[in-house]
């Protein structure tokens, strides 16, 4: 049975793998026993490398500005032409910015939708094109990707309409994606994160009635750890989901069954 789980030989590109969810879930493949290309802004940041090459996978960092579409534009031509074959794509980062809607500047809501949506569909494309390029293996995969979606890609949520449209997207996104695909053997999915307590979520932790009232709503009583996801991540990029695309698989301790 853990065969069906195991990503021995296979290698994902990871966006947003540095930190939180991002990190617990490029860890997970790692220990799954995929090999992982990590984009990342700089190369300041080592701490993700260092653990998944303490698991003896390979780590490899490439650079990138995920809120530039001219830095993106070539940025999977430059991974494969070094030879990583890509069989799992893990679109992760994402950003922030609160506003009341009637005053949301639109600098931000063009920056938000850059980085959460243009800079997901941009690397489902070309990661897309190559594994369309792939030989299909003996169970007919040519490849998994894996978009992080959100709760407020089904409810709206309060001060966030940038990032709301943005994961609302994704989800559609994941969709349109898999029904062109997966009869090809790319199965595309995303997980939506319920209330997690990671940097993005902050300014909700530090509101303390927001946050009471959040936590009353959750029916596991607790907020969501980083450590949630390695189960769900593994499974969408294994064998063991062979037959799941177009999925939008919540995580989030029972908020959307409320």
């Amino acid at each position: 049975m853990m065969d069906f789980f195991s990503l021995t030989g296979r290698t994902a590109l990871i966006t947003g793998g540095t930190r939180g969810i991002g990190q617990a879930m490029a860890i997970a493949l790692a220990e799954a026993g995929a090999d992982i290309v990590l984009i990342q802004r700089d190369t300041s940041n080592q701490g993700t490398k260092q653990q998944i090459e303490q698991l003896g996978r390979k780590a490899t960092i490439y650079t990138a500005d995920l809120a530039s579409q001219e830095s993106i534009s070539s940025l999977v031509s430059r991974v494969t032409q070094d030879g990583h074959d890509i069989n799992i794509l893990l679109n992760c980062a994402g950003i922030q910015r609160r506003h009341p809607s009637h005053q949301f500047p639109l600098e931000d809501w063009d920056e938000v939708l850059q980085v959460n949506l243009t800079t997901v569909f941009t690397l489902c494309r070309d990661v897309g094109a190559y594994m369309l390029t792939r030989s299909p293996n003996k169970y007919g995969s040519r490849g998994s990707i894996i978009n992080v979606a959100s709760l407020v890609s089904f409810q709206g949520g309060l001060t966030v309409p940038a990032y709301a449209a943005a994961k609302g997207g994704v989800a559609q996104l994941t969709k349109a994606l898999s029904n062109e695909w997966a009869s090809k053997g790319i199965n595309v999915n995303a997980i939506a994160p319920g209330y997690v307590a990671t940097d993005m979520n902050t300014a909700l932790i530090q509101d303390q009635e927001r946050a009471a009232s959040i936590l009353a709503r959750i029916p596991a009583g607790r907020w969501g750890d980083p450590e949630d996801f390695k189960g769900s991540v593994v499974y969408l990029a294994s064998r063991a989901s062979a037959y799941v695309s177009g999925e939008i698989l919540t995580v989030d301790g029972g908020w959307m069954g409320r």
